[in-house]
């Protein structure tokens, strides 16, 4: 497997043209992230850079560009605000270090091979967790977009305050935060391609305060230091080290989602196959790099993503264009973006969370299942209100729970113990014979599809409907997976049944269930002469242990004849 990216010159202009389109569309969002989070607006442009170069360069998805995304922006703006509270000196270093430990632990799962287990998340859980970013965002930027200074204690703090800050509401910057929106909202589809929006909404925006209220006290972005970014060396504190780790966890695992999902839409869009681990590498070495150089965390981002594909882009030198282009923008340009009112960049993150909120699933959850949407719902509030893991544990957790019931009840339909013909057992002739003759005295333990632990109570159960019979069948030839749990549930029926001298017979059991049953130790309590691979043969020797005198059901006009 090669280090780095797929990268060609078959489509170079297709490349250069769709990494120039990418870098415009990432030059506000930058912007808004950066300022948005309290690192400022240097820390999302260099982040942008950063981990777009890096990611496209040992990445996995040739045309995914990679830059500070919405909801990496709302966990590291936490970050940021509980380190430095608890640290002001360093708090703010300290959280660049996150970043880093982010990108080390991307780079873990990647080497791990973890990449596809990375998505295995229900929907709801997914939709509850981005939704409740959404929100956040959007709560978030409630008091930039009034044009005050965003009150401390984040979510819960700004909603404490709200009153306060609809009291002292600021109407230029008000103003110019809503312009903002209504051009994003109402802006024509078919314009998106010739020019973004969102670079639409920054140019107007700026225009207008710089024309129209020059003398009025308009909060701006500030200074952006021109030059290349200083090193930012790993910073730690022994009193918010277990802190830190689970911040960096949480963002490391929230990239590696954003990441994937992002490459699953560049997958459909190009009709190619993305490697999932070497993405997790890539986007890991992005961030540990950001995060050396004073940079936000990133991750695949959808909307630059596709623009960069619909703009011709198919190999990773797109994604090296857009952070060469930007690079040159920040380096050369970076004096002309100072002026740019904080509330345009509100505006703009206002809309991100909007459009980061699940809002087609919103709609119609209830419809689809009361339980999934209560998840949903639970997932939403525990993110806003509590804390991004924990929502993502407790619903993983209970959707999980939900799911092994249901599976659980669907497969202890596919146990049956029988003494007489059922129809749900498909049973041939000669089979239904000999059961009816056995007169109870045979019990047949039917076992269907894989076995897993919920399973055990229903083998238990069924297991236990019956008592009076002599000899035990147990037939496994359609389990192809066994559980520990369901094994050992097994295990008591074969220690019952021979602590009660009754003789038990093992029918085609094969492959992992097999190797399950020897490696406990539970095949060596059965006779070797009773483990066959045919349940009809099983079936007659069980008959002729308890009754040799019962005679075979007869066949092709042969006469009948006693089983021996």
């Amino acid at each position: 497997m090669s280090i780095t990216n797929k990268i060609h010159f078959r489509n170079i202009k297709g490349d250069i043209f769709g990494g120039i389109t990418a870098a415009v569309i990432a030059l506000p969002m930058a912007l808004t992230f950066g300022v948005a989070s309290g690192a400022g607006a240097s820390a999302g442009l260099w982040g942008a850079i950063i981990i777009g170069f890096f990611a496209a360069l040992f990445g996995g998805t040739p045309t995914l560009i990679s830059e500070p995304t919405g909801p990496m922006t709302v966990v590291m703006t936490a970050v940021i605000a509980n380190l430095t509270a608890a640290n002001p000196e360093n708090g703010l270093a300290m959280a660049f270090t996150v970043v880093m430990l982010a990108g080390v632990f991307q780079i873990m799962f990647g080497v791990l091979k973890l990449g596809k287990y990375v998505t295995l998340m229900p929907y709801t859980v997914i939709s509850g967790f981005m939704s409740g970013i959404g929100v956040i965002l959007i709560i978030l930027q409630t008091a930039p977009f009034l044009g005050q200074a965003s009150p401390k204690g984040g979510v819960i703090g700004t909603v404490q305050n709200l009153p306060q800050l609809l009291g002292n509401i600021n109407p230029i910057e008000t103003l110019l935060a809503g312009l903002t929106v209504a051009i994003l909202l109402f802006y024509p589809s078919k314009l998106k391609k010739f020019l973004p929006p969102q670079l639409l909404a920054l140019i107007v925006g700026t225009l207008i305060s710089v024309l129209l209220f020059r003398n009025s006290d308009i909060r701006t972005i500030g200074e952006i230091s021109v030059g290349l970014p200083s090193l930012q060396m790993p910073t730690f504190s022994a009193a918010q080290l277990q802190t830190m780790i689970v911040d960096g966890l949480v963002l490391g695992m929230l990239g590696c989602i954003d990441a994937l999902l992002t490459s699953l839409v560049a997958d459909s869009l190009t009709r190619t196959e993305h490697n999932s681990d070497k993405e997790l590498i890539g986007q890991g070495i992005g961030n540990l790099a950001s995060g050396l150089f004073g940079g936000l965390p990133g991750a695949g981002a959808t909307m630059g993503t596709v623009v960069n594909i619909q703009s011709g882009g198919r190999s990773a030198l797109s994604g090296l264009t857009r952070a060469l282009v930007l690079m040159v923008v920040v380096l050369g340009f970076s004096q002309y973006l100072t002026g740019i009112p904080s509330a345009v960049l509100a505006g703009i993150a206002f809309k991100v969370g909007m459009d980061i909120v699940d809002w087609g699933f919103l709609k119609r959850a209830h419809k689809i299942s009361i339980k999934a949407a209560l998840i949903m719902y639970g997932v939403i509030a525990l993110t806003v209100f509590v804390d991004l893991i924990v929502a993502v544990g407790v619903g993983v957790f209970i959707a999980n729970v939900l799911t092994i019931e249901r599976l659980s009840n669907h497969r202890a339909d596919k146990v049956k113990a029988v003494t007489y013909d059922d129809e749900e057992i498909d049973l041939n002739p000669e089979e239904k014979f000999l059961l009816e003759q056995a007169n109870g005295r045979v019990l047949l333990f039917y076992l269907s599809g894989p076995m897993i632990f919920g399973v055990a109570k229903a083998i238990s159960r069924e297991h236990n409907l019956i008592n009076d019979y002599r000899a035990l069948v147990l037939d496994l030839s359609e389990v192809p997976i066994l559980g520990v749990t369901s094994s050992l549930a097994l295990e008591n029926a074969i220690k019952e049944a021979l602590e009660k001298d009754r003789q038990v017979f093992l029918v085609g059991v094969s492959g992992q269930a097999e190797k399950r049953l020897r490696t406990m130790g539970i095949m060596d309590m059965i006779p070797e002469q009773n483990i066959l691979k045919d349940r009809t043969l099983a079936l007659k020797e069980a008959v002729n242990y308890v009754d040799p005198t019962i005679v075979d059901v007869p066949q092709n006009n042969i006469s009948p004849r006693i089983l021996v």
